[in-house]
């Protein structure tokens, strides 16, 4: 039953409701207070039709796994659409179609599809339920899968109604799983109209509308008309021994090591002088400008959608601690004794049952699809920090980005100032990986990381990070977070990794705190400010003389060759694109020649 009166602010919400209703044509509708009973209710339900799979009770209690159709594995960006009045608003960043032409195809595929289901609402806020930064929505769904993962990724429920009554606006987000046929399967988006339809798939990206379709595509547009910053980032607090707390935001693209970073854990020699790393997030940061002209962040998700494969006690131990009970499995193999199952969990065991539900044969592919998943709360994560509640966000000191290269780029380097740190991140190229549809490594440029999820033009997008940097923004230059490049994935001649990684990594976020602090050394570039081999804490690593030169080397012929890609790159988007940026590239460009 619809819940307010047609006189509260919940009209427009009721409203829309009976609309979908009319046009889907479910059998019933619930309406998703986020309770215990619910959940149980639904697991059960799912649990009965063979939608879960209950796990080794004892190894991992109030776990399941849900195995999705073979074709509906991953993102679907081909067949993803930012709908603008104007195409050059969408940029060709993005696939765009008209909104009457969109709203007319998926107004012909809802017609009637809920027929036989259930047609859950869920009203669902992004990010603390009492935070002036967090925005709210209402997903309308025929998938129970759905509701348990929004329950989990979001906070849902009766207080997100109650927000969604005192404000009156959220983002209205329609899906249905279809006939999970990949020939009927679109997923649009309508940031003028703060609307997301979703047809024929039933994977999280494309299914669970709070994460990827409105905490980036929807909310990004919304970040550049009041003011924000909606960025596809980790969020990680770095406590070192005098018991300061910094926190960084890092973007990566998807299956680039982002939940690794977040849930780092120091190398024994940090530990033991008193290091510590808080989680706050490891997909998604809101950025704002406080009032004391600091950029404050909040992670507007509540759990971890995180990518079961390679998540071992050796990569992250923290990921794998938080896995052990109340978690959704997705595609993952199982074991003898119905334990969840992946490539490098390294626990001794192995698979019997493929993703796909067949017996396992290593011959005919892995056990876990290489994009399966895990969904949990971010509360059992060991390194969780409570600020990941605080309402006004934490303050930011450093922005991180990072790809996947195997050659040229070095282990870390500043930006020069705010303008080049925008242009590294405009810039930011990376291996693609199996979190998207089609060609594994294939190196292309993903801005910020938010190449499948800027809502609009990236040449405006870019536009709006540089404004925080004129002199009439609400931020101080003084304030603005120092930024830096990052490549975790360098590789040697012999094709294997130069740095190890996972917790070492600290050292050089210690670098960069040190840098932000005015403490730390560099060596300045025309790419910019390079860390000395003595600069970084290196005791216990052992690097050789390839791993040296090419981690804190500068490849000249090499840069030169990347800045007049990275200025081909550039003028793909027009005049749109903003002449700082344009100028910024020339300068470095003439600094190498």
């Amino acid at each position: 039953m619809a819940p307010g009166s047609q006189g509260s602010q919940l009209a427009a919400l009721n409203a829309w409701v009976a609309e979908v209703a009319a046009l889907t044509r479910p059998d019933a509708i619930h309406w998703c207070d986020g309770s215990d009973a619910e959940n149980a209710a639904l697991i059960a339900q799912m649990q009965a039709d063979g939608t879960l799979i209950q796990l080794n009770e004892q190894s991992h209690p109030n776990s399941y796994l849900h195995r999705s159709h073979p074709d509906d594995v991953a993102r679907v960006e081909h067949l993803t659409f930012v709908c603008t009045a104007h195409k050059d608003d969408a940029g060709p960043n993005n696939h765009w179609m008209a909104p009457l032409d969109a709203h007319a195809k998926m107004d012909a595929l809802f017609d009637g599809c809920m027929q036989g289901r259930t047609m859950y609402v869920i009203p669902y806020c992004m990010g603390p339920i009492d935070s002036p930064l967090s925005r709210c929505g209402v997903e309308i769904t025929d998938s129970p899968y759905v509701v348990a993962n929004m329950r989990i990724m979001t906070r849902m429920g009766a207080p997100a109604l109650a927000r969604i009554e005192r404000e009156g606006s959220f983002v209205k987000g329609l899906h249905s799983i279809g006939e999970l046929d990949p020939e009927r399967r679109f997923i649009m988006h309508f940031p003028e109209e703060l609307t997301i339809q979703s047809f024929g798939s039933g994977y999280g990206g494309n299914a669970l509308l709070g994460k990827k379709c409105h905490a980036l595509r929807i909310a990004s547009h919304q970040a550049r008309s009041e003011g924000w910053l909606a960025e596809h980032m980790l969020i990680l607090g770095i406590e070192n021994p005098q018991g300061e707390t910094h926190y960084v935001a890092a973007a990566f693209p998807s299956a680039c090591g982002k939940t690794n970073l977040a849930m780092l854990i120091p190398p024994e020699g940090y530990r033991n002088a008193g290091w510590k790393v808080w989680t706050i997030g490891d997909d998604i940061c809101w950025m704002r400008p406080g009032s004391d002209g600091r950029l404050y962040a909040i992670n507007p998700e509540a759990g971890f959608f995180g990518v079961a494969p390679g998540t071992s006690a050796k990569s992250n131990p923290n990921a794998l601690a938080s896995i052990q009970h109340d978690t959704i499995f997705t595609n993952v193999g199982v074991t003898a004794d119905n334990q969840p199952w992946w490539e490098g969990l390294d626990d001794g065991q192995t698979a019997v049952t493929d993703w796909r539900g067949n017996p396992f044969d290593a011959a005919k592919g892995p056990a876990a699809h290489p994009n399966s998943r895990f969904t949990v709360s971010a509360k059992q994560c060991p390194s969780y920090s409570a600020k990941a509640e605080d309402a006004q966000g934490v303050p930011i000191s450093a922005i991180v980005f990072g790809g996947r290269r195997a050659s040229l780029v070095p282990l870390v380097f500043e930006a020069r100032d705010w303008t080049h740190g925008v242009l590294v991140g405009a810039a930011m190229g990376s291996e693609t990986t199996a979190a998207a549809t089609g060609a594994v490594g294939v190196m292309r440029r993903d801005p910020m990381a938010m190449k499948p999820f800027c809502g609009y033009n990236f040449a405006d997008y870019f536009s709006h990070w540089l404004s925080f940097d004129h002199d009439d923004a609400k931020l101080p230059k003084a304030d603005l977070p120092k930024i830096f490049h990052v490549n975790w994935f360098r590789k040697g001649d012999d094709g294997k990794f130069l740095w190890p990684g996972f917790g070492d990594n600290l050292r050089v976020l210690e670098w960069m705190i040190g840098r932000v602090k005015g403490e730390a050394a560099a060596v300045e570039t025309p790419i910019g400010h390079l860390p000395a081999e003595g600069d970084l804490n290196l005791d216990g690593v052992t690097l050789n003389e390839e791993g040296r030169a090419k981690l804190f080397g500068f490849d000249h012929a090499g840069w030169q060759a990347e800045f007049a890609s990275i200025g081909d790159y550039l003028d793909e988007y027009g005049p749109r694109m903003p002449q700082a940026l344009k100028d910024e590239q020339q300068r470095i460009a003439a600094s190498l020649a």
